[in-house]
């Protein structure tokens, strides 16, 4: 009897954190999520040049049993065990994988460049709206606590240590961030490497509202289809059950 009391139990929490994974992903969910972050519910990055920018609650696998509980740093984009004992018990899968990246694009208006202290102290943690967005996300929040002037450089008796030897840093091509940060805006890029683009628009070198190149979207409608009646047909195509398929 004692045997399928724990079963049941064990079963009932396992339920209980996977609907919890589904839930923090919906509307409701994400809110209540967001008004924790704001108090700082989650902790802080233990990383000093991050000056104790807020962490997320994530996952490493969606599968349970796989791995515990992680806090993602937005600052410097890396995972960390959570301090407290308490919680480096707790499955992964019960935040899953996708909860971190939605929440920032959710609300893309905090600001990451300030301080713990900062954040708690004020009243507004947002971001101006009149700063550019790159790839959905305001720039200056992208990997604010990386860069090479926000790297740790080992030294002994104030001389820098080699690279090349044997004790040198070796991973701090991790904590890198490119000086222009608008080499990160993929609609851009798309934009200069691909000219004849029918996404592009027909003033493609022009930066459209924020800095950022604006792009014609695709007309609605079946792509193949289109292209068919643009080419009368292909003599490659096939027709099965009304479904187009193409050898």
């Amino acid at each position: 009897m004692a045997s399928d009391l724990s079963v049941i139990e064990s079963s009932a929490e396992m339920l209980y954190g996977l609907i919890h994974q589904r839930f923090i992903c919906s509307r409701a969910g994400i809110q209540q999520m967001s008004e924790k972050y704001e108090l700082g519910h989650f902790g802080c990055c233990p990383r000093t040049n991050c000056d104790q920018a807020r962490t997320l609650p994530v996952g490493l696998s969606d599968i349970p049993g796989e791995d515990t509980v992680k806090l993602f740093c937005p600052s410097c984009l890396d995972v960390y065990v959570p301090p407290n004992s308490r919680f480096q018990t707790v499955d992964g899968a019960f935040f899953g994988r996708t909860f971190g990246s939605l929440f920032l694009l959710t609300f893309p208006e905090y600001d990451l460049t300030k301080r713990g202290i900062e954040v708690l102290s004020s009243t507004s943690s947002r971001v101006n709206e009149g700063d550019g967005l790159i790839n959905g996300m305001y720039a200056k929040n992208i990997g604010p606590g990386l860069g090479r002037e926000r790297i740790y450089e080992p030294r002994i008796y104030g001389f820098r240590v080699s690279e090349r030897a044997r004790s040198g840093p070796r991973m701090q091509w991790l904590r890198e961030r490119p000086t222009d940060i608008n080499e990160l805006d993929e609609a851009r890029l798309y934009a200069e490497q691909n000219p004849d683009s029918e996404d592009d628009d027909e003033n493609s070198g022009q930066a459209g509202v924020n800095g950022r190149v604006m792009v014609r979207r695709r007309p609605p409608g079946n792509a193949r289809l289109r292209q068919r009646q643009n080419n009368n047909g292909s003599p490659m195509a096939l027709s099965t059950n009304g479904a187009e398929s193409e050898l």
